[in-house]
């Protein structure tokens, strides 16, 4: 983004708006919204492309005014980036250095985020690879370095959002091994022939393979339609062993000791359903919790946030 373009922004009190002066160290609902909606899109693109989390978010923030510009509600650009002679896509003219320039235009803010992404994957901000991901400091004075932005103070801006907002929580070494999940279930009593846990604070069983929701209602004196209520199922859904059946209603988010950083590495066969009856949450919950809608499928590697 050009230093006329930053400089405009800051005249029309967008970055002001947003709570960044340098006067203000307090956060602002409006970055903090942002992050919280665009978070989870920059880690996807840390695991997948190598780029810091922090810097995305951060960059997203400072050149959208967290999505407040006209390229970032009327065409999804999040990153001012112009369209160039190899951009054969949407467009949307705006005024930046010139009158009606040509920007780029996505179908949705995540193409936005994976462009960004792949434009960092030029020639000239190679250099920035060899860093860690964990050195938020050393790519945005690198970012600088190599033009991405000619405002003098760019790399500085950078720094200043990502440690007001800890953003670089969000940035983790792909090449660090991954830290078990903890053990979640805890055995309370043994019934007939199941042990009654608690999973995320509600009781529920594991169940074996000679289980069936009648089976599962008789033995624990539960109507059949509060079981598969409580499971969010429905009578054809096949119970296999070792799955959680839930004999309390689920909760709205996974258990407190996961915290917010936390996410969920979805594994190959894994389904919406299978990862919120894992956790012992809502469906419905996890969806919210992702910003997906139901027509949303995992796919092994995916993050998924359970709080």
């Amino acid at each position: 983004m050009s230093l006329k373009t930053i400089n405009r922004l800051l005249l029309c009190g967008i970055l002001s708006f947003v709570g960044i002066a340098a006067s203000s160290q307090t956060q602002n609902k409006a970055f903090l919204d942002y992050i919280n909606l665009y978070k989870g899109i920059a880690v996807e693109q840390m695991e997948k492309h190598g780029i810091p989390a922090s810097i995305t978010l951060a960059q997203g923030l400072l050149e959208s005014g967290a999505g407040s510009s006209e390229l970032a509600k009327k065409s999804n650009n999040h990153f001012g980036i112009k369209c160039g002679s190899n951009w054969f896509g949407p467009t949307f003219s705006h005024f930046d250095d010139g009158r009606n320039e040509c920007f780029r235009a996505y179908e949705n803010p995540r193409a936005s985020f994976e462009d960004h992404s792949q434009f960092l994957k030029k020639e000239r901000y190679s250099r920035l690879f060899r860093l860690s991901v964990l050195d938020y400091k050393g790519w945005a004075r690198g970012l600088k370095a190599c033009g991405y932005a000619t405002s003098p103070t760019y790399a500085d801006r950078l720094i200043q959002i990502i440690e007001l907002y800890e953003l670089n929580k969000y940035d983790r070494d792909p090449k660090a091994p991954y830290v078990p999940e903890p053990a979640r279930p805890t055995v309370n009593v043994v019934l007939n022939t199941h042990k009654v846990m608690t999973n995320n604070d509600v009781m529920c069983i594991q169940a074996n393979s000679q289980d069936t929701w009648d089976s599962l209602a008789k033995e624990f004196a539960i109507p059949k339609y509060k079981l598969l209520e409580y499971n969010e199922a429905i009578e054809q859904v096949v119970i296999n062993p070792g799955d959680f059946i839930y004999l309390q209603k689920k909760q709205k988010k996974g258990h407190k000791h996961f915290g917010k950083n936390y996410w969920h590495h979805v594994k190959q066969g894994e389904s919406m359903y299978s990862i919120a009856q894992l956790y012992g949450m809502k469906v419905s919950s996890l969806y919210k919790l992702n910003y997906r809608d139901e027509d949303y499928v995992p796919f092994a590697g995916d993050l998924l946030r359970v709080r």
